[in-house]
């Protein structure tokens, strides 16, 4: 048992591996670590992109998965937690494409809301008037502090889309709360 009276459970033994300047790594640990501190910014994000709790769960873990299949890649490079995101936005938009078809296809919404995330309500309101590409541009760029090249490479588009993304969004943010106020 651990010190919070949960039952060990025993790992295979893993080979340390070799990684730049010969240092010999743990590619488990690592990775376990990786994900111990990635996981709820990662949560957090897909959140307010989706506006949707159960798909931002399934999208995290999506992106871990594909994360761990190339640990042993991905952990020497310059930024794991920015090659996370950018599978978590790819995986994203390829889903959001599809609803895109299916809509017009069947025109009927595809999407369906439920509850956001607690301390988050408001927020995540006042994001559902947006286009699932005008919030993640603003997640990425205003919460999350990215430049517009870093969420240009994450949502793979230009740096000027993100851009106007960003001014779309919040000309429909202006509108909406003029509309509001009324």
């Amino acid at each position: 048992m651990d010190h919070f009276g949960t039952p060990s459970v025993e790992r295979p033994a893993r080979e340390p591996v070799e990684v730049a300047a010969g240092a010999l790594v743990d590619e488990s640990a690592s990775f376990e670590d990786f994900f111990s501190r990635e996981r709820d910014r990662l949560f957090g994000l897909l959140v307010l992109v989706t506006g949707d709790r159960h798909e931002a769960e399934d999208l995290a873990q999506d992106a871990f998965v594909v994360t761990w299949e190339r640990w042993d890649r991905v952990s020497t490079g310059d930024n794991p937690a920015a090659y996370l995101h950018r599978t978590a936005m790819n995986a994203f938009r390829k889903r959001y494409r599809r609803a895109q078809i299916l809509r017009r296809i069947t025109s009927v919404a595809v999407r369906t809301t439920t509850a956001p995330v607690d301390a988050s309500l408001e927020l995540d309101e006042t994001l559902r008037v947006l286009t699932p590409r005008q919030r993640a541009a603003l997640v990425l760029t205003e919460l999350l502090g990215y430049n517009a090249s870093e969420a240009a490479s994450t949502l793979g588009v230009k740096a000027s889309t993100i851009g106007a993304l960003k001014h779309q969004a919040r000309a429909a943010l202006k509108r909406d709360s003029e509309t509001a106020d009324d």
